[in-house]
């Protein structure tokens, strides 16, 4: 049995919150950072990964 391939979410933002989604059954919210050099972030808790859509502005904040 395989398991399913973790969810990919496109965003404008390299700075962006994560809490598993589905309310009380997600996990604690964590705020993670997309490093521009790579494009992606990963989810520690529930593996979802985050990547910059093309484009996207990189701020330093």
């Amino acid at each position: 049995m395989s398991r399913p391939a973790p969810e990919v979410i496109e965003v404008t933002s390299t700075r962006i919150a994560c809490d598993g989604g589905g309310g009380a059954l997600g996990h604690p919210r964590v705020w993670l950072t997309i490093d521009p050099k790579t494009g992606f972030v990963e989810c520690g808790y529930c593996d979802r990964k985050y990547v910059l859509k093309p484009g996207a502005a990189v701020s330093d904040h």
